[in-house]
This record gives structure tokens, C-alpha cells and sequence, in this order.
């Protein structure tokens, strides 16, 4: 993350990897405070074998196309809010990348679909995510289906699709 700032917005990151059993490492480096620091991350992260990186980053939001700039692995790009603008101005940074510099890019504010997608990929070579995100996948439609029975369950007129067991 650009900044120790960022962490209540980058908290479910974390929260969703550990849901997961997933190992990561966490690090606050700034493009433009700390360039030497993103050259230095970049640089390990190949030695690691880090797979993924997420790079969440306000206003500017430059850190994730500096590590892209820098690195062969997939870089998700997590715009935050802040600043007068919202974190627009950080959405279209992270989606502004020119021409051989590619960040994948998620909403404003969008830690769990960045974590989403950074297992995306971490799972087209691991089929114990693979199969864990096929469980939350389900999991969450099975939550939909549950409210739009309160619709029904409330007395509205609720469309129910054919050949599904609403569970009557």
C-alpha cells in the first residue's frame, strides 16, 4: 500500500486471504516518497516467487504502474477513496497504464474483489483455491437466493425463476 494510511481500506485484503489460507507479506512503499523502496520490492518479489501483487494506492495512485513498470508477475491495481476527487482521480491511474505496462484494475475501494481476482489467478495453478473459490462463489449465490425469499416471504410479488426449488 502507498501509505500505513491505507490500511483500514486494505484491511479485508488480509482478512480474505487468511480466509483462504493464503500466504502473503504486506508493504507500504510509495512511488513517489519512495521510488528506491518500490525498486527494492519489485526486485525481491522476483526472488520470492510472488505470484501476485496488489498494489492499493490513492489520489495519483502511481505505485501500481511503478511495480508493473518493474515487474513479469500480474499486478492487481486497488484505487482508494480519499482526496477532493473522491478516488477517481486513483481509479483512472490505475486504469491509465500506457501501452506494455498492464495493471488489472478493480473499483474504488475494492479490496475483497481485488483479493477475489489475485486468487483468480493464484488458482489456475492451485486447485485447493480453485476449489475453495468455487464454494464462495456458490455460497454467495445461495445467500441471493435466500433474500429474494424475503421478498416473497413479505408478501411481494417476487419472480421466481422456472425449474428451481425455492425450497417449498
Amino acid at each position: 500500500m502507498g501509505s500505513a494510511s491505507d490500511l483500514d481500506k486494505v484491511r479485508v485484503v488480509f482478512e480474505t486471504l487468511d480466509m483462504f489460507q493464503t500466504p502473503y507479506e504486506t508493504a507500504v512503499i510509495s512511488a513517489h516518497r519512495t521510488p528506491e523502496l518500490v525498486q527494492e520490492y519489485a526486485e525481491s518479489a522476483a526472488r520470492k516467487g510472488i505470484k501476485v501483487i496488489i498494489a492499493a494506492a490513492g489520489l495519483a495512485a502511481a505505485l501500481p504502474g511503478a511495480l508493473s513498470a518493474l515487474v513479469d508477475i500480474p499486478v492487481i491495481g486497488l484505487p482508494l477513496s480519499g482526496g477532493p476527487m473522491g478516488g477517481i482521480d486513483a481509479l483512472f491511474s490505475v486504469t491509465g497504464m500506457p501501452p506494455g505496462n498492464p495493471v488489472g484494475a478493480v473499483g474504488i475501494d475494492s479490496a475483497r474483489n481485488a483479493t477475489l481476482l489475485a486468487l483468480r489467478i493464484l488458482g489456475l495453478s492451485d486447485p485447493r483455491i480453485r476449489q475453495e473459490l468455487s464454494r464462495v462463489r456458490m455460497q454467495a449465490a445461495q445467500e441471493v437466493g435466500d433474500k429474494a425469499r424475503v421478498l416473497r416471504d413479505r408478501g411481494l410479488p417476487a419472480w421466481e425463476p422456472e425449474g428451481v426449488d425455492t425450497g417449498e
